[in-house]
Formats: C-alpha cells, sequence, structure tokens
C-alpha cells in the first residue's frame, strides 16, 4: 500500500478590520494553504502568528468552563470558529459579532 500525499487547498479569508476610532471598517483578505479538516479558528490563528501579528481574535479552547468565545459572524451566519471548516471554493467573509 502507498501513502498519498494529503491534498493541499487554498483558503480566502475576508475579514473585517477597524476600531472604535475608524468611521468604516474595512475589509483585508488572506490567503493561506490549509489541509481538509481544517477549521477556521486554526486558520485565523495561523493568520495571526505569520502573516499579521496585529489580528484580534478571542477564543477559549483550553478552558472547557469559558467556551463560546470564538463565536464570530461567518458569511454572514453566527457560529463557532473552531468548528465551521475551511471552503477552498470561495472567499469566507469573517466579522465580529454585531
Amino acid at each position: 500500500m502507498t501513502k498519498h500525499a494529503a491534498t493541499k487547498h487554498t483558503a480566502r479569508l475576508r475579514i473585517r478590520r477597524g476600531t472604535a476610532d475608524e468611521p468604516q471598517p474595512r475589509y483585508q483578505e488572506f490567503t493561506l494553504p490549509f489541509e481538509a479538516g481544517t477549521t477556521v479558528l486554526d486558520a485565523l490563528i495561523a493568520i495571526r502568528r505569520q502573516q499579521d501579528p496585529s489580528l484580534a481574535i478571542r477564543y477559549s479552547c483550553i478552558n472547557a468552563n469559558v467556551c463560546k468565545e470564538c463565536l464570530i459572524a461567518i458569511d454572514g451566519v453566527v457560529d463557532y470558529a473552531c468548528t465551521t471548516r475551511l471552503h477552498d471554493d470561495k472567499v469566507m467573509t469573517l466579522e465580529p459579532l454585531p
């Protein structure tokens, strides 16, 4: 039996950026490779570590008593970043909760 290399995909995440001091939020797009099963939270952590350390994200996966920290609007639907899988067939838009 031969092992096959994992198929790599490319994620495109369009992330809303801005602060309370800015009149209009802006969007910044990030592209990164991923393997099947990678979550939006995995991608956000990778972006922060490898591309933009100024990206602010919240999560508490280490502390089971403080779940729900990674709730985010993903393509207009509120969902957990830790359970939502990346797609390589479209741009995924990420925004903070309203």
